[in-house]
């Protein structure tokens, strides 16, 4: 069987499957003590005061927006340079996206952008860590409190990256962090997602939301309870809930974590030399201020190469290399072009896509799958 290295891929091991057994031979498996451990201990790593886990990182997405306040009319401020999600789940509460281009070398959001497309109807800023590399945050600070605008770090990418030598998902600079935990992130819980805040209004909101809208507390009663059943639903809500076999593998993935950045780091390192100065593409960049964490190893082809994309990205995949590409600027899809959204608004995010591939990283790569990722890249680019 011909080998193949795909771009991402889940670590599991013996301790996971241990924990995850644990729960179904138990009373819960659903909503029982592992999705409340499972969040003290993900906001505890992050060091912040509130975690609220969901059943995905979309789900979780659309709880911060609401939580904040993002309603019908609105308008926040994004990156195309995302999954569709990071927009879309604005769109589920009749909010507009408003598409702010990238900086070529990152993929991030260009924060000397972001002014020009504030108007009246801003309500929040959502910056996606794109690939794991984190946005400049203070900047973003700045212009929020100028504005009064509400902060989401999109941090799907960025589970263990740092700014400034402090751990994403302290929200210290924002509202709110977004994580997933999907497969292909730095830990997995098969699906899932989590938003962290030190907002406890916003902690509050998030754990109704997930729910249906319903709570139980007794002191947030609007009306007089009928008796020890009685329960609210405040306000329309959703299905999102994690279940405490998710938040079992979370929890024992959480513990192998700052492993699993280091493997990627490490991996990282191997493709910088091995790729330094090479006259077909430019290696991912570190800016001063960040710790990436490598959810990707983004390559971008330079110009002679960028027209050739889709033969070099086909080549990769004969040769056994799950390239993809991260991502297609959100407003180039359909349902985008049918809302309005022109071709043209992102030069940068358009320029960014034509050249953007993704080769394999992540912590399950031995020795052998990195040197023969390299071997493979250098036959398809030579053999160009």
């Amino acid at each position: 069987m011909k080998k193949f290295i795909p771009y991402g891929k889940q670590f599991i091991d013996e301790d996971d499957i241990k924990e995850i057994v644990e729960v179904l031979k138990s009373d819960f498996i659903t909503q029982g003590n592992k999705v409340p451990e499972f969040e003290k201990k993900l906001a505890n790593y992050c060091g912040t005061k509130y975690a609220v886990v969901f059943n995905s990182g979309t789900s979780a997405l659309h709880g911060a927006y609401f939580a904040l306040g993002l309603s019908k009319d609105d308008e926040f401020i994004t990156t195309p340079i995302t999954f569709a999600a990071t927009a879309n789940a604005g769109l589920y509460l009749g909010a507009k996206p408003v598409f702010v281009d990238v900086e070529p070398d990152t993929g991030n959001i260009d924060i000397n952008k972001i002014e020009e497309k504030i108007t009246e109807k801003t309500k929040l800023i959502s910056v996606v860590h794109y690939a794991g590399h984190p946005v400049y945050l203070e900047k973003i600070k700045q212009i929020a409190d100028k504005y009064g605008l509400k902060v989401i770090e999109d941090a799907c990418h960025a589970l263990g990256a740092k700014y400034k030598g402090e751990k994403i998902g302290n929200c210290k600079y924002s509202d709110a962090t977004v994580f997933s935990f999907h497969p292909v992130k730095h830990i997995t819980t098969g699906e899932g997602g989590a938003v962290l805040t030190n907002d406890r209004e916003i902690y509050e909101k998030l754990l109704m939301f997930r729910n249906h809208g319903i709570t139980k507390d007794k002191s947030k009663f609007l009306n007089n309870p009928d008796g020890e059943w009685y329960y609210e639903m405040q306000f329309l809500g959703y299905n999102y809930r994690m279940t405490d076999i998710q938040s079992a593998l979370g929890i024992s993935q959480l513990k192998k974590l700052d492993k699993f950045v280091e493997k990627r780091r490490k991996i990282a390192k191997i493709y910088n030399e091995a790729f330094k100065n090479n006259s077909y593409f430019d290696i991912p960049v570190e800016k001063d201020y960040a710790f990436h964490s490598y959810h990707l190893y983004s390559i971008r082809l330079k110009d002679e190469y960028k027209e050739k994309k889709r033969e070099i990205f086909e080549n990769l995949k004969k040769e056994g290399i799950g390239v993809q590409v991260h991502y297609i600027p959100v407003y180039l899809h359909p349902y985008y072009q049918k809302l309005g959204y022109k071709k043209g608004i992102c030069p940068n995010a358009e320029d960014f896509y034509t050249r953007q591939i993704s080769i394999p990283i992540y912590p399950a790569m031995n020795d052998e799958d990195i040197n023969f990722v390299i071997e493979k890249v250098w036959k398809v680019f030579k053999e160009r």
